[in-house]
């Protein structure tokens, strides 16, 4: 079977090589957007058909089915998270042929006259934020953002404002190509969050966040549990801890009792790769973490509040890296539901306080947890920390 994939923009009167031109002409089944349909039908050969490229696509690749030949229309350059990519997997056998137009990004950077060679490339089309965030996190120069309906100009900049990144300026192309609609505006982020933008359109974002990149955010900085100093990770235990989870090669975090967030919140900015999930019981939690996250610029962190022992985890994505910073004395049960979820190679840590005159301390439950459910112990690490009670840092893994 054999693919023709065209790019066009968004110009209502398309051009093309005379090359381009005889093919369509001499083409049989078109395929591609409603709106590459509205563009292309003067253009179609008598009794041509066309088959609408929507969601489920399996559906459309079963109406490609019998057809030799599909000249495929798409957008701007159909590698460029396009639809060549789609067929490259479902279809590897296929023959694909491109003739590819300038993408709208690169449009975007030709009207600004914008040098894109380090432009680093985010979609949001049909995707969550997770990329876009990373690359806000990694205090990335100069982005490029493909939108959608959802992913707008102005919910991207009420993003960046409400997690601190506004040193950046916007700007925004609309129906590129098209000389009776096309706008590119230059704009601040706080003027883009209250703007309506015509779609299709991208995004270019030039800056840079001005916040100091702490290793170690200071703890004086955070929102505390009841302003009390001692309900939370000290910075140098911090560090440590997310060492002990070996995160540099996890994907995801999963935080129980995270209290102030500050190893959730310290974890997504020196690690901005993972995915980072948050467990509280006490319902100040999701306070604090609203506003230290968005204090240290650390958008993200999937949040759940409520007993741990009793939460949803269907929906959640699957850990390999697990810090349990708080567990109210059933440690072993919290333990026990980790392992229903935990990655093959996943590992979990958790921070034990030797306080005087306790007669059951957290390592003696974390030992018998450790011995009941056949888990095997790392070494522990034991820390003192100016005047604070002995610290071990215990580790372990199936």
């Amino acid at each position: 079977m054999k693919f023709i994939i065209i790019g066009i923009s968004d110009a209502p009167q398309p051009y093309f090589t005379p090359e381009v031109s005889s093919i369509i002409e001499r083409g049989r089944v078109f395929s591609g957007g409603k709106r590459h349909h509205e563009i292309m039908a003067p253009l179609l050969p008598q009794g041509a058909l066309w088959i609408d490229i929507t969601v489920p696509l399996d559906a459309v690749f079963e109406h490609y089915r019998g057809h030799e030949q599909v000249v495929v229309i798409a957008s701007g350059d159909p590698l460029f998270f396009g639809f060549a990519n789609t067929i490259r997997v479902r279809l590897p056998e296929a023959q694909v042929v491109l003739y590819p137009s300038f993408n709208s990004l690169q449009m975007l950077a030709h009207r600004l006259v914008l040098p894109y060679h380090d432009m680093r490339i985010v979609s949001l089309t049909g995707r969550p934020w997770p990329e876009f965030d990373r690359a806000l996190i990694e205090r990335t120069e100069k982005i490029g953002l493909l939108t959608d309906r959802t992913h707008t100009p102005a919910a991207i900049a009420q993003r960046m404002l409400d997690y601190g990144y506004c040193h950046y300026i916007m700007h925004v192309g609309e129906h590129l190509g098209n000389p009776e609609q096309e706008c590119v505006t230059t704009l601040s982020l706080g003027e883009a969050a209250q703007r309506e933008f015509l779609h299709p359109n991208c995004v270019i974002l030039t800056g840079h966040d001005t916040r100091p990149r702490y290793y170690g955010i200071p703890d004086d900085e955070f929102d505390l549990l009841d302003r009390r100093p001692k309900m939370i990770t000290k910075a140098p235990i911090r560090l440590l801890t997310l060492q002990a989870l070996q995160l540099q090669r996890r994907r995801v975090l999963w935080d129980i009792g995270f209290c102030t967030g500050s190893v959730s919140i310290e974890a997504r900015l020196q690690f901005p790769h993972l995915q980072v999930v948050a467990f509280e019981v006490r319902p100040e939690g999701k306070q604090l973490m609203a506003e230290n996250s968005r204090r240290f610029g650390a958008p993200g962190i999937v949040v759940r509040m409520g007993d741990f022992l009793e939460a949803n985890l269907s929906d959640l994505p699957r850990p390999d890296a697990v810090f349990i910073g708080g567990h109210g004395g059933r440690l072993c049960d919290i333990m026990a539901r980790v392992l229903t979820v935990l990655a093959d190679d996943g590992c979990m840590v958790m921070n034990s306080v030797t306080a005087p005159r306790v007669t059951t301390d957290s390592r003696c439950l974390w030992n018998k947890a450790c011995a009941e459910l056949g888990l095997t112990q790392g070494p522990a690490q034991r820390i003192i920390l100016n005047d604070n009670n002995p610290i071990e840092l215990l580790t372990c893994r199936r």
